[in-house]
């Protein structure tokens, strides 16, 4: 592929249109390209036969549809699949699909790696170098599509940010993803259907509720400001009461709500008092709250909750009025459960380099 020709998958449909018709051609032609690209998974303008053939040798000339390449595909008996795409830069992003009896769900990255550094995430243990462009972002899914229809699979009917990387600090190039998820021309998911997992970055969060209105989830795992700040640096700049303002307004007062993610530490965020504190907290937040069994990694500090413990959280956030659920851990044989998602990329933080430091001096 030449990495001078334009990439369609940068597109969403505004842009697309302005591209034609800066070429003189009709502002239809980006809805045709649309369709084909994204509904029908082509990449070969010749077989565009909408299209006039000038049209598909100029296109052929400027532009291509470059999808990302393949570096590893795991897949787990309770059918979760994982893929290592490998981008042009040569840094590696990973994607996870989760099939279930009423939906197919393809988690995806929005950044290279991670710059918010929670310290039960491995992919934020990473590091952090870039964030995807657009077509980097959709790309997983197109590439998804046509992996999964070659093994006559459940097609992807549910699209998540949730892994590696903070969606709303790749904001405009998150939003133009969204619209191509969205589009009837593209991928037409509803807003039910495209969740964005955000740690807080609450100006961005209030920049979405003006643009977007798909599902939020939260990412919170602390009902306290003090014990967030070490497991989400991020609530150091924006606490805990402020975020959850951010998120009540973008919600709004219908029969919306917001996501809670809430990862399960032993020993660390899962007593009875932090039940008891998480649902006096959440009392007037509309919001549902999803109990994530910690997913260990490589030099992680922190232990999986017990069942029953986990049990007991859920009991008493139920007797508080709090829809709760505990998420059912999926493809963890293959690394490609919640928090585990890790890539390859060089380190532009130099984070991993400080902790390999730790680990030989012995500090961890």
């Amino acid at each position: 592929m030449d990495s001078e020709k334009v990439n369609l998958l940068d597109f969403d449909r505004a842009a697309m249109t302005a591209w034609f018709e800066a070429r003189g051609e009709k502002a239809f032609r980006a809805q045709q390209l649309l369709k084909w690209i994204h509904q029908q998974g082509v990449d070969d303008f010749d077989a565009m036969t909408n299209l006039s053939k000038t049209l598909r040798e100029t296109l052929k000339a400027v532009a291509e549809v470059r999808g990302l390449k393949v570096v590893a595909d795991q897949k787990s008996p309770d059918g979760t699949r994982k893929w290592l795409f490998e981008l042009a830069d040569h840094n590696r992003i990973e994607s996870v699909y989760i099939p279930e009896p009423e939906r197919a769900t393809l988690c995806i990255s929005s950044q290279v790696g991670c710059a918010l550094n929670c310290s039960f995430c491995s992919t934020a243990q990473q590091g952090f170098n870039r964030n995807l462009t657009t077509g980097e972002i959709i790309g997983q899914l197109w590439m998804a599509g046509r992996l999964l229809a070659q093994s006559g699979v459940r097609p992807v009917s549910n699209v998540v940010f949730m892994g590696m990387g903070e969606p709303l600090l790749n904001f405009d190039n998150v939003i133009r993803a969204i619209e191509l998820l969205q589009d009837d021309f593209a991928y037409a998911l509803s807003k039910r259907r495209v969740t964005l997992s955000t740690a807080g970055v609450v100006p961005a969060l209030e920049r979405l509720a003006e643009v977007s209105d798909v599902s939020l989830a939260l990412s919170l795992h602390a009902p306290e400001d003090a014990l967030r700040d070490e497991l989400v640096p991020l609530n150091r700049k924006y606490p805990i009461r402020e975020v959850l303002r951010a998120c009540k307004r973008y919600v709004g007062e219908g029969r919306r709500r917001v996501t809670i993610e809430y990862v399960m530490l032993d020993g660390v965020n899962d007593s009875d008092a932090d039940a008891r504190a998480l649902a006096k907290l959440l009392r007037t937040v509309p919001s549902k709250v999803n109990l994530i069994p910690f997913n260990p990694f490589p030099r992680a500090r922190y232990r999986r909750s017990g069942v029953s413990r986990i049990d007991r959280f859920r009991d008493i956030l139920h007797n508080s009025g709090i829809v709760t659920i505990t998420r059912k851990t999926r493809g963890d044989d293959i690394d490609a459960a919640c928090g585990q998602l890790a890539g390859d990329f060089k380190d532009r933080t130099r984070r991993r380099e400080r902790l390999a430091v730790q680990v030989i001096g012995g500090t961890t």
